[in-house]
C-alpha cells in the first residue's frame, strides 16, 4: 500500500474530543486527505461521499466480507473452541457477496415486504404509548433504557414471532453478538460473547425447527417455508433471522437518542416540527444525515485499485464512512446545519446504498417517525438532564448513546378535600350552621 500522506490527522472516534463533536475532524479529512490511513486499526477511512459511492457501488473490488469487523484477523483459539459449539456466523446478510448475498435478499424480500411493514403502523403507535405511560409520571428517565432499547426490539419480536418474555435475552445476545462481530474486547470478555452467540444461534434454530408455528404468519415461520420451497437450510435461514434482530434494533436505537438531544439542541427545528411546517418524514431524514447511527462499516479489496490518489492492493482494508459522507459540502448545502426546512433527504447514505442498503430502513423510517414525536406529545417541556446526564457509546462504527436522562413537567398533585372535616357550630334557627 502507498504511505500515508503529510497530513494525518488523529482518526479515534472513541477519543473524548471525537465523541464530543467527530464532524470537524472529519471535514479536515475529507479536505486534506479524504483517503486517510488509519496505521493503528490498518484501515483507510473514506470520507468523501463522491469515493463511499463508489465503493459501494463496486462490490466486485469492495467485498462485504467481514463487514462489521475492524479486524480482519483470527479468533483466538479460546473463541474458536466455543463457536464451534455453534455454527459459522458467515455468510450473512451483512457479510457475503456474489450470488450467495443475492440468495439470503431475496429470500428477506419476499417476505419482509413493504405491506406487512404498513399493517405495524398500529402496533408501533401503541407499544410506543405503552412504554411511555410507563414512566410518564416520573418526570425523569433514562430514554435509551426505558423506551429507545426496548420499543424496536418489542418491535422485532413481533414481527419475528418471538416470545415477548423473550426480548431481555435477546436485548444481551445481539449486543454482545455485535461486540463480538466488531473485534473489540479483552480476550475474556469475547469468550463470554461468543457463549452468548451460541446460545442465540441455538435459541433461533429451534424456533425455526418448530412445527407446531407451521401455520403462523410471523416472519421466522414464513422464511421456514420460504426455505423449504428453495432449498435454503435452517442455518441460512438463522442468520438471516439474527440479522435482522441485531441489524432491526441498534440503528432504532441510536437514532432515538440522537434524534431527540439534535431537536432539543435545535429548538427553531423543533417548533417547525410541532407547528406541521416540518414533517415527521423529513426529520427522520435530517436526523439520520446530521447524526449517521451506523457511522461506517468495511470493505475488503480484492484487486489494484486507486482511491484518491491511493494505490490500493488486495487485502486492504477500507472504512466506508456514512457518518462524514452525510456532511459532504460538495452534496449538502450547509451541511453541519440541521434544518428540517428545506433540505432534501435523497442523497443521506445513513441506510447505505447498492446491493447491501439497508432492508429494514422502511420499518425504522416508521418507527422513527412515530417514537419520536410522540415523546414530545406525551411530556411536557422536554429536556436534558444536567450536567453528567448523558453518556455516548465508544465505539468506530456507531454513533448513539449509552444513556440519555430526560427531565419534562409533570402535573401538580391533584388537592382533596382534608383528610378531616371541621366541626360545624350550633345551627342557627334561620340559617346554617354558624361559628359557636
Amino acid at each position: 500500500m502507498s504511505a500515508p500522506a503529510a497530513f494525518d490527522p488523529a482518526f479515534d472516534p472513541t477519543s473524548d474530543d471525537q465523541l464530543a463533536d467527530p464532524y470537524p475532524r472529519y471535514a479536515q479529512m475529507r479536505a486534506r486527505c479524504p483517503v486517510l490511513h488509519d496505521r493503528d486499526r490498518d484501515i483507510w477511512v473514506l470520507t468523501r461521499h463522491e469515493d463511499v459511492a463508489r465503493v459501494v457501488h463496486d462490490p466486485g473490488t469492495f467485498s462485504s466480507e467481514s463487514a462489521v469487523r475492524i479486524s480482519g484477523g483470527p479468533e483466538s483459539d479460546e473463541v474458536q473452541q466455543v463457536l464451534a459449539e455453534g455454527w459459522s456466523l458467515t455468510p450473512n446478510l451483512t457479510e457475503s457477496d456474489g450470488e450467495e448475498h443475492t440468495r439470503l435478499r431475496v429470500a428477506v424480500n419476499r417476505v419482509f415486504t413493504p405491506r406487512r411493514v404498513a399493517a405495524l403502523e398500529p402496533f408501533v403507535r401503541d407499544t410506543a404509548e405503552d412504554l411511555i405511560a410507563r414512566f410518564a409520571a416520573d418526570g425523569h428517565t433514562d430514554i435509551i433504557e426505558s423506551y429507545a432499547w426496548p420499543l424496536p426490539l418489542i418491535v422485532m419480536a413481533k414481527i419475528l414471532g418471538v416470545p415477548p418474555r423473550d426480548v431481555p435475552l435477546l436485548r444481551r445476545w445481539s449486543s454482545n453478538w455485535l461486540k463480538l462481530s466488531v473485534g473489540t474486547g479483552e480476550p475474556a470478555e469475547r469468550v463470554e460473547w461468543a457463549r452468548d452467540v451460541v446460545t442465540m444461534q441455538h435459541y433461533v434454530m429451534s424456533l425455526l425447527d418448530d412445527t407446531d408455528r407451521a401455520g403462523e404468519d410471523s416472519l421466522i415461520s414464513s422464511l421456514a417455508r420460504y426455505g423449504l420451497e428453495h432449498r435454503l437450510e435452517h442455518v441460512e435461514l438463522m442468520r438471516i433471522v439474527m440479522n435482522l434482530i441485531i441489524a432491526g434494533h441498534v440503528t432504532v436505537t441510536r437514532a432515538i437518542g440522537n434524534g431527540l438531544l439534535t431537536l432539543l439542541e435545535h429548538p427553531d427545528q423543533l417548533e417547525a416540527l410541532r407547528t406541521g411546517e416540518a414533517s415527521a418524514e423529513t426529520m427522520v431524514e435530517e436526523t439520520l444525515r446530521f447524526e449517521s447511527p451506523v457511522q461506517g462499516l468495511f470493505r475488503t479489496v480484492t484487486r489494484p485499485t486507486e482511491l484518491g490518489g491511493r494505490h490500493l492492493a488486495p487485502g486492504d482494508r477500507v472504512m466506508v464512512h456514512w457518518g462524514s459522507a452525510n456532511r459532504d459540502a460538495d452534496v449538502f448545502d450547509d451541511p453541519d446545519a440541521f434544518d428540517l426546512r428545506s433540505r432534501p433527504g435523497r442523497h443521506q447514505m445513513a441506510f447505505g446504498r447498492g446491493v447491501h442498503a439497508c432492508l429494514g430502513a422502511a420499518l425504522a423510517r416508521l418507527q422513527l417517525r412515530i417514537a419520536i414525536p410522540l415523546l414530545f406529545d406525551r411530556l411536557p417541556a422536554l429536556r436534558p438532564g444536567p450536567a453528567g446526564s448523558r453518556t455516548r457509546e465508544r465505539l468506530v462504527i456507531a454513533r448513539g448513546f449509552e444513556e440519555l436522562h430526560l427531565h419534562w413537567d409533570t402535573p401538580e398533585p391533584a388537592k382533596g378535600p382534608p383528610m378531616t372535616a371541621p366541626v360545624p357550630g350550633p345551627r342557627r334557627a334561620d340559617g346554617p350552621p354558624g361559628p359557636a
